[in-house]
């Protein structure tokens, strides 16, 4: 059991020229209650289970446990999830040390909305940010994927949106 320690960013240009793989992923989430959230996930060929509980006062570091499944299980599991079931296809962009970026273009209710993040050994790595990352939006609950399975980004306020 470990902690998870990351970043998150909207995008500000373009990206997916710097990706060095890209893969669908489809999510669900079992309980969605602040205190913890159990994710179902498919990614590609293989499945995950994951809890993840609250995060601390910046937002950059919470409690998380994964367990791979199989790919049945997850597909059986995500039958058994709340009903709206995330979509995205995720890019890897390589940083430093390392270090990369998994970045998420989102598909359905929440197509529009791409968002970076990248997980780091300490709360006090300084990080390369390169000239596509935009407005940082760590610890903003409302670009958890939790949160954006109850309230996509098809129904936001888009002037509040902007850089």
């Amino acid at each position: 059991m470990t902690n998870e320690i990351e970043r998150k960013f909207l995008i500000d240009g373009d990206f997916k020229a710097h990706a060095t793989d890209k893969i669908y992923i489809s999510q669900g989430y079992l309980s969605m209650v602040p205190e913890r959230t159990v994710r179902i996930r498919l990614h590609g060929d293989k499945g995950f289970i994951t809890i993840k509980g609250l995060g601390n006062g910046t937002g950059t570091t919470r409690f998380e446990w994964e367990k791979e499944i199989s790919a049945l299980e997850a597909k059986t599991l995500l039958k058994m999830c709340e009903p709206a079931i995330i979509e995205k296809i995720r890019y890897i962009i390589p940083s430093m040390d390392s270090l990369f970026f998994e970045v998420d273009e989102f598909l359905g209710d929440n197509h529009g909305l791409i968002i970076a993040e990248i997980e780091l050994p300490s709360e006090g790595t300084i990080i390369e940010e390169p000239s596509w990352l935009g407005k940082e939006v760590t610890g903003q609950k409302q670009y958890y994927n939790s949160n954006l399975s109850k309230k996509p980004f098809k129904n936001w306020d888009q002037k509040s949106n902007k850089k």
